[in-house]
This record gives C-alpha cells, structure tokens and sequence, in this order.
C-alpha cells in the first residue's frame, strides 16, 4: 500500500453533481490526506504521481445486497456444493467486483469471517466486505430451503442452521441465533420478514416474523451498535419491520404510497435489487433455477421500478444492491441501466456511493472523495452523468480503481 497522487482528473461531487475539472487526490497509508485542484503538491521521496489524463473521478462504488456464496442458480446443489470450492467461486466473484469499481460490498446472507479475514489479509483481492453471516428465517420462511417433502423437526429446543440461514421460531430463539451471528463477527444482521422468490415453501406475500421476534433481533444488534436489514416485499410486512426497528428494507418491490411515507418517517432505508429479477427471467430456466421460484419472479418483477418512483416522491433513502445469484453475478453493473428508466445518473450514483456509506454507518469514511476518507477511487472513461452505461459491462471503461489505497487496477497510458 504506497503513497501517491492522482492528478488531472474531472472529480465528480457525488453530493451536489458537480464537477471540478483538473483536481487531484493525495493519499498516504490509505486514506484520502488531501483534495485540490490545478497542479498538485510534489510528490514526497515513498510516494508516486499518476496522470488520470483528464478522466471522470469516482468515489468507489458499493452494493449492499449481495451473496458472494451462492454460486450456482441450481439452489438445491448449494447444499451438497464443497465448501472449498465454493470458497474459490466467492473468491473469483469478489475480485470481479472490484474490477467493475466496486470497493465496499455488503453481503446479505452466507459470506462469513474467513471471507472478511480472506479479504483483509489480500489473500482475495476483493471489495470491503461488511457480511451477515446466516440470515434469520422462521420455519417455512424465505430462508428455509428444506424439500417440502422432509420429516417435520419439530423439538421445541431446535435451531435448524445451513450455510446461509438459521431456521428459528420465537423470540427467544431469534435472539439466540443473533447473538451467534454477532459473536462470530457479522456487521449486521439479516431477517426474512416476507416471502421470497428463492424459496420453495412461501409465497411473496407471506407475512414472516412477529414484531417481538423482529424487535429482539433488533435489540441484539443495537447491543453491538449495529442494525437490521430485512428481505421484504409487501406493504404489510415492510411496515411490520420498520415499526419494530429494521433499518433497511430489501427489495421492496410491492411497496406503496403509505409505507414509503412510514418509512421517511421513520428514517429506513429501502435497497432495491431490480437486475436480479430481469437476469432470473431471462437466464433462469437455462441455468436451472428452481421452476417453481420461476413462477413466482412475475409477482414483484413490473412492480420494481414503481417501488423506486414511489420511494423517491416520499423522500426514503434508496440504496444500491443488486442481489444477483450464481451465474448471474457478471451483470452486477447492469443495475445501472436499469435503475436509469426512472431514476437521474446523479441520484443513482449517489444511491452506489453516499446513500449506501450512510446505510453502512461509514459516512465520511466510504463513498466520497474528501480527506480523512478511505482512498477509494475509480477513474472512468466517459461521463456516467451523460450516460450511465459507462459503468456497465466488466470494467472496460474503468482503466484504474484504489481501494484503501491499494491500486488494484491501472491501465493509464
């Protein structure tokens, strides 16, 4: 991790849309010392200058719904699937994010501490990794992925667990399971408050925890001065987690006018996932997901974009995930484009970069190119303003990206 300076850039202020041609960024040991513009300061005797030629200057981009351990769309194989080797897959995923500019990643289910220690000791060279750990599901929930066809397991004492959730009834059970996620490290914790998709048993409207069992996953992660997340479609069950604390609703699709208004109220945050359900379409059967979580995409896939043009007339803040599965992570930055049919480029970035550090409780730290920040940095080729899809495909137009100082791309002639 060396010293340098990166001059001659068209710096993007993510917060007021502006650009400042000719600005540079000074780092050492990581973090971002100082911001300027014309010429820069001599770089020091340890440290290097780079020419960024007059490209478009980012803050590194973050997603905050991803699931680097699903690694096929065949969901069912994911159990019997080698740890080992879906450790390599991760790894692979991870570092294909970074190229594509995203620095900061939260995982919402299934990626652990060996991935985060993997991470920070380089031995992957992947985006930061804020991870769940397991997710919370209640029997029969979106989490429960047992064939209908099992013996019930019905002891009173049970906590069913697999690699990407803990099936949990109650609220003392539902603390227990938190408490486990939060002791090994996990930087948020995961509820499933509606039906989903993925899931074998639930339909999409399928009410998922009560408020006291939400309300004590909630009081768990305040102890460790961290929140919830919950997966959530419906109005009902968004509303049933924002009154019991959750900060951050995802996906949302099914949302209306009313709870995007409880919602500003209260301060939540929603986290839309729209690619996830254009690639499951499109890519699904081909790729052998499960025919009967097929049948189910329709109910929340039109409704996607409205969730957005709903959650913005209220005010929520609306975050940046894409929530991809297996074969599908590739088109991670196709979120972009899509969210470009009712959203401006301004506030999508700022969704990837200022709304999504604040969700992570990292504001000042992530998302912005400002002293004291982490250095990270993504020059582009283009103007993501004039046309988002410069920050599409696998990194093609994005010649340099730094994070925490490390430059881990650089193509600058």
């Amino acid at each position: 991790m060396g010293d340098w300076v990166l001059a001659g850039a068209n710096r993007l202020d993510v917060a007021t849309g502006e650009w400042h041609p000719n600005s540079w960024v000074r780092v050492e040991a990581g973090r971002i010392v100082e911001v300027g513009t014309g010429d820069p300061p001599a770089p020091s005797r340890d440290s290097v200058r780079i020419d960024a030629g007059g490209r478009a200057m980012l803050p590194g981009l973050i997603d905050a719904h991803v699931h680097l351990t699903i690694t096929t769309m065949q969901l069912a194989a994911m159990a019997h699937r080698p740890m080992s080797l879906v450790a390599n897959e991760a790894r692979r995923i991870a570092e294909r994010m970074l190229r594509r500019g995203f620095t900061t990643i939260r995982d919402a289910a299934g990626a652990d501490h060996g991935l985060r220690r993997a991470i920070d000791a380089g031995l992957i060279r992947g985006p930061r990794l804020f991870y769940s750990g397991r997710a919370l599901s209640q029997t029969g929930g979106h989490g429960d992925f047992r064939p209908l066809d099992d013996a019930p397991q019905l002891c009173g004492c049970q906590i069913h667990s697999i690699g990407f959730s803990h099936v949990v009834d109650g609220a003392d059970s539902v603390r227990r399971a938190a408490r486990e996620e939060l002791r090994r490290g996990a930087t948020q914790i995961k509820i499933m408050a509606s039906g989903g998709v993925a899931s074998p048993s639930d339909p999409v409207w399928v009410l998922q925890f009560s408020e006291d069992e939400m309300r004590a996953a909630v009081e768990e992660a305040a102890a460790w001065r961290t929140y919830v997340l919950a997966h959530a479609y419906t109005p009902d069950a968004i509303r049933r987690a924002v009154r019991a604390g959750v900060r951050s609703i995802e996906h949302g699709n099914l949302i209306d006018d009313a709870t995007a208004q409880l919602m500003a109220e209260h301060g939540a945050f929603l986290d839309p996932t729209l690619v996830t359900y254009y690639k499951i379409v499109e890519m699904g059967r081909a790729l052998g997901f499960p025919e009967g979580s097929l049948r189910k995409v329709d109910d929340v896939l039109d409704a996607g974009l409205g969730s957005l043009e709903i959650a913005q007339r209220h005010g929520v803040k609306i975050g940046f995930g894409t929530d991809l599965l297996g074969e599908t992570h590739e088109y991670q930055s196709d979120e972009f484009e899509i969210r470009a049919r009712v959203q401006s480029p301004i506030d999508i970035l700022r969704s990837a970069t200022l709304v999504n550090a604040e969700l992570l409780q990292s504001s000042g730290e992530l998302g912005v190119i400002a002293p004291g920040a982490h250095a990270d940095v993504v020059l582009v080729d283009g103007d993501p303003l004039a046309d988002i899809s410069v920050l599409g495909g696998q990194g093609e137009r994005i010649p340099f990206v730094a994070r925490a100082g490390e430059i881990v791309v650089n193509s600058l002639t």
